[in-house]
């Protein structure tokens, strides 16, 4: 039997807002025994209309920068040690669809995952994190800000 897997989805556009459920999904892992995954999403934008203005290795450089930007969210929650034992995955497309389809190629057991406080147009949850609740096939913990 393989090991019980933890997904955790944040959006490093959201600087150090994201720290608390980094933090909450570790704790979960940890009580489970369970690898912790930490997964962020870059649009791609190279095979739309907009993907003519970008330059050739944009998304590459994307894809670089957000893995830089994700291995030091996870540090600045956990600490290098911690770090060290967390799988850092970089998606691209839609937040929503990397999420679900990572969750269902690791067998994750739990995805956390982050909502924004509500406005008028996403009342009860952001859309990712509506998303993601209403089509995983798991369970799925939604941590609000403090």
């Amino acid at each position: 039997m393989s090991k019980p897997v933890v997904l955790c989805a944040v959006d490093i556009s959201n600087e150090s807002r994201d720290i608390p459920v980094i933090k909450q999904a570790a704790k979960l892992a940890e009580m489970d025994g369970a690898q912790l995954d930490v997964i962020t999403v870059v649009p791609n934008y190279g095979m739309s209309v907009v993907g003519g203005f970008f330059s050739a290795d944009h998304h590459k450089k994307a894809m670089a920068e957000a893995k830089r930007h994700l291995e030091d969210a996870v540090t600045e929650a956990l600490g290098e040690t911690a770090n060290k034992n967390v799988r850092h995955i970089v998606g691209t497309g839609s937040a929503y669809e990397e999420i679900l389809k990572v969750a269902a190629a690791d067998a994750a057991n739990l995805i956390v995952i982050g909502a924004h406080k509500p406005d008028f147009k996403d009342y009860l949850l952001g859309p990712n994190a509506a998303r993601v609740v209403r089509h995983s096939n798991c369970s799925v913990l939604v941590v609000r800000p403090q």
